[in-house]
């Protein structure tokens, strides 16, 4: 199971890590933190040297009732941390965070070698064409609405088969146009209640009858730190204990704020597990 990433075959068979990078002001764990050079500079140099195989920048929080953000906001703010990282650090593997198909073709245009949409093409009609037209790895995400409107839309008769259902019609059109390389993401946290996250994970190994690479990404999230009555800063060991489960059910990518812990629950799960 393997995704082309600039002529480079990268293999999921094995879970790789994608650490998060924020260049936003309003995230909700790390909106703000990376702001100027040296800080962007410091935290993908850890990410890297931590073992992330992929470094997710995104400038447009996701978060639920998160603001808008113009295009061209979204464009000025990624675009020079793209070119800043692939300066200091030319081999990093960097994925686009964006839903707009312009700001994709921008980042790709930068030197980044995945998209990774939150809306799989239901916010932007032009973004499978473009993916298709950049031939680059496209991970595919389950939500509902956008950022503004998506936790009024948690309503289902039978989640995770809606959900197979929706990627299945996703999956169909990506290939339909050409697109090689896909991955899925449930979308934890996005137009889902905290008993909906749950029971998404409790059935996670049956995306694996999509026969594509699952990436998941629960990192100090809500369905964490709410169950647990703290906050994202206290999320870390409820993080780790997810992630181990995701990896037990099939997951390929975990993404994450904290690589290290990441790379090392990878590693004792691969113990237990020799096929990764």
């Amino acid at each position: 199971m393997t995704i082309n990433c600039l002529g480079k075959l990268i293999d999921l068979s094995t879970p790789k890590v994608m650490g998060i990078l924020n260049v936003t002001p309003n995230s909700f764990f790390d909106g703000g933190k990376h702001s100027d050079e040296k800080s962007v500079l410091s935290q993908v140099k850890k990410m890297l040297l931590d073992g992330a195989a992929f470094i997710d920048i995104g400038a447009y929080s996701s978060k639920p009732s998160a603001e808008f953000v113009s295009e061209d906001e979204e464009i000025s703010r990624l675009i020079p941390i793209v070119e800043l990282v692939l300066k200091h650090f030319p081999e990093t593997l960097i994925s686009i965070d964006t839903f707009r198909a312009n700001v994709a073709k921008a980042g790709i245009k930068s030197g980044a070698c995945i998209i990774n949409d939150i809306s799989a093409g239901s916010l932007d009609a032009t973004m499978m064409k473009t993916v298709a037209k950049l031939q680059v790895p496209y991970v595919m995400m389950h939500m509902k609405g956008n950022p503004q409107t998506m936790q009024s839309l948690a309503h289902y008769e039978n989640i995770t088969k809606e959900m197979l259902f929706y990627f299945s019609e996703k999956v169909a059109e990506a290939r339909s146009l050409g697109i090689n390389d896909l991955i899925i993401d449930p979308g934890f946290g996005f137009a889902k209640t905290l008993e909906q996250n749950f029971e998404v994970m409790k059935n996670l190994e049956l995306f694996q009858m999509l026969e594509l690479p699952i990436l998941v990404g629960v990192s100090r999230k809500s369905m964490i730190y709410k169950t647990l009555e703290t906050s994202a800063d206290f999320a870390l060991n409820g993080t780790t204990v997810l992630n181990t489960i995701a990896l037990q059910k099939g997951a390929n990518i975990l993404r994450v704020h904290d690589v290290k812990e990441a790379v090392e629950t990878i590693k004792l799960v691969s113990h237990l597990y020799p096929e990764y």
